[in-house]
């Protein structure tokens, strides 16, 4: 099914991050394995869109999968069979009939402002390297809103301590660069001291965040830090990387910041995908609401 070969295109190509790549190729082994269970199908040139829709129906109906995760799913198809056709390796493309499953539009969730500020103003993080570690990941998702996959991806040569921001590869190997406070360059500090003090000799070390042990860090582990202080302070239904990167968009918004800002710090391509936090800013409504209206 040219897996290989599809997995190569996205990292070297496509300049995804590997985990992203993950993802795809998490994807594209589902929907081979229900291709050779159900329709004894091996190889690309056999498939069409009936054992899509299929699929879009197994997915649903037995594995309970939401909209949002078949749409995802679908994209991965997209974007492969995308590439077997440039690549001459099918003749027809069988997503080109495939409509997406319609979900319900969700608003972002986001942590309430004192909720955040709480869990930094309270002496909670140990005085350890994970202790540090950890205040340091928090705070980053917060005060920057990168994504769990920047973050993973983030070297040492990345930060610049002195003027204050860090450079992240986004999507599709984009580069931007993200402003960070001197609180953050403090509790970024505190944690490389703990860092710089062991003495590792390995290949992953490059990276800002490793384990003790200096190998790069897994999105499980820091999705479990996350979810750990983030359900000590909240009882939002998410507790992920994510939502804290919905956190940042929406308390910048709420101070002031525009949204053209705001999406050039989020990395989006578009002003599209960064205008759904508008929603989200109900205390900025309320306020305006109160000084404008007579009888507010």
């Amino acid at each position: 099914m040219y897996e290989q070969e599809f997995l190569k295109y996205l990292s070297v190509e496509k300049r995804y991050s590997s985990h992203t790549v993950k993802s795809y190729q998490n994807d594209l082994r589902q929907f081979i394995l229900f291709l050779n269970k159900e329709f004894q199908v091996l190889a690309p040139a056999e498939v069409t869109h009936h054992f899509i829709r299929a699929w879009i129906v197994d997915l649903m109906e037995v594995e309970g999968c939401t909209p949002s995760s078949v749409n995802r799913k679908l994209s991965t198809l997209r974007t492969y069979f995308k590439f077997l056709l440039r690549s001459l390796l099918i003749k027809a493309n069988p997503m080109t009939n495939i409509t997406a499953p319609k979900k319900a539009k969700r608003l972002p969730e986001f942590a309430a402002e004192n909720d955040i500020l709480q869990l930094f103003n309270a002496d909670v993080f140990e005085d350890s390297y994970k202790g540090a570690m950890e205040k340091a990941i928090v705070g980053l998702f917060y005060q920057t809103g990168i994504r769990l996959s920047e973050l993973i991806e983030l070297k040492l040569q990345d930060v610049d301590f002195n003027k204050g921001f860090i450079k992240v590869l986004g999507k599709g190997g984009k580069e931007r660069f993200v402003p960070i406070g001197n609180e953050m360059i403090h509790e970024l500090d505190q944690y490389l001291n703990y860092k710089n003090s062991i003495e590792h000799n390995n290949e992953e070390e490059f990276f800002f965040f490793t384990t003790e042990k200096g190998k790069k860090l897994y999105p499980s582990m820091v999705y479990k830090t996350v979810n750990r202080w983030l359900s000590e302070v909240t009882t939002l239904n998410k507790t992920s990387p994510h939502v804290l990167r919905h956190t940042f968009a929406t308390h910048m918004l709420n101070r002031g910041a525009d949204l053209t800002t705001i999406k050039e710090l989020l990395g989006h391509e578009s002003l599209a995908a960064t205008q759904v936090y508008t929603h989200n800013s109900f205390e900025k409504l309320k306020d305006i609401y109160k000084q404008a209206h007579p009888r507010a």
